[in-house]
């Protein structure tokens, strides 16, 4: 089952289920009028939901649009919280080695992870507002999960089980910003600006065997400028999958429903499917030559984040962004 919310009916938009070519969508009246309230009662909301899905896919639906992604905003417009990991520790290990920086053992053991924005999400057609392109303006593709209510002190055993629904990202980040904030030994604010993305949430089930119940085994496609730049396979590499992350997140809080919990920057190790950042091609470069070459977006620059299924069909949408002056 996909779904989505389109850009009407307030700050959290109205709830449509779409169906599995991402060709037909239909509002959700009657069961939820946006995603929110329908994670908040998933067990009463989902039945119905499932229903309204294969009414669509059957053809039965009088009520059913034609999906245009322009007109969706993020399938959770806002959240009570967001939450990126790092579980691609060998993004990590370039960044610290770009740097001259020996990565600490306990990367390999001890999750990664900030708490961003989420009363503004970007919809996944929105531009990317900077102020100056100084900034070091950057996207950073991702995979990230929905939850339920999830309990203070949940086992990794168990928290797959809270896994609701599986979007794509774009976690823009301003590089020339963030030194300086990471200074000052307290987090990011100036350089996590709000996040985008995919036009639709899907469920894990209607994944296949693509998810394996804590990694989703397919190339994540990057493109700046209309140019492959990234093909990352999700499913490799990731030291830390998603019930280890919302495991890690819940330790000493539980999560309301809503949350959202990203992977942090899909890397591979092997390089030779491309980069899931601007920086981290920055960060070979500045390995293999000792400078990098490779610049930050610019205003004007567009960026893609999608993926495919084994048939070639786009499963969530395409995130499709210019980056633009604020």
């Amino acid at each position: 089952m996909k779904l989505g919310s389109l850009k009407e009916g307030g700050r959290d938009g109205t709830l449509v289920v779409v169906d599995d070519v991402l060709a037909k969508a239909v509002r959700a009246a009657g069961i939820a009028p946006t995603l929110r309230q329908a994670l908040e009662d998933w067990e009463g909301c989902e039945p119905k939901l499932r229903q309204v899905h294969a009414e669509l896919v059957a053809g039965t639906r009088a009520d059913a649009f034609d999906f245009d992604a322009a007109t969706m905003a993020s399938p959770l417009p806002r959240a009570f919280q967001w939450l990126d990991g790092s579980a691609y520790v060998n993004h990590v290990e370039l960044v610290r080695k770009a740097r001259g920086v020996d990565l600490p053992p306990s990367f390999w053991s001890d999750p990664l992870m900030y708490q961003g924005g989420s009363d503004a999400f970007l919809g996944p057609r929105d531009a990317i507002v900077a102020g100056s392109e100084d900034w070091g303006i950057d996207f950073e593709s991702e995979i990230a999960v929905v939850v339920d209510d999830v309990p203070c002190g949940v086992s990794v055993e168990t928290a797959g089980g809270h896994i609701k629904l599986i979007m794509l990202v774009n976690d823009v980040s301003l590089r020339g910003l963030i030194p300086a904030e990471l200074a000052k030994g307290f987090g990011f604010v100036h350089g996590k600006p709000p996040t985008a993305f995919s036009p639709v949430a899907v469920t894990p089930d209607a994944l296949g065997d693509a998810w394996d119940g804590g990694r989703l085994h397919l190339p994540l496609l990057s493109y700046l400028n209309g140019e492959r730049v990234g093909w990352t396979d999700a499913g490799v590499d990731m030291t830390f999958d998603f019930p280890t992350l919302i495991a890690h997140a819940a330790k000493t809080r539980p999560l309301a429903a809503g949350t959202v919990i990203g992977s942090g920057t899909v890397s591979n190790s092997d390089q030779e499917h491309g980069y899931s950042c601007v920086a981290e091609i920055r960060m070979i470069e500045t390995i293999r030559d000792g400078k990098p070459t490779t610049p930050f977006l610019s205003f004007g620059d567009t960026v893609r984040v999608e993926m495919l299924d084994g048939n070639g069909e786009n499963i969530f949408g395409a995130i499709d962004q210019e980056v633009k002056q604020s």
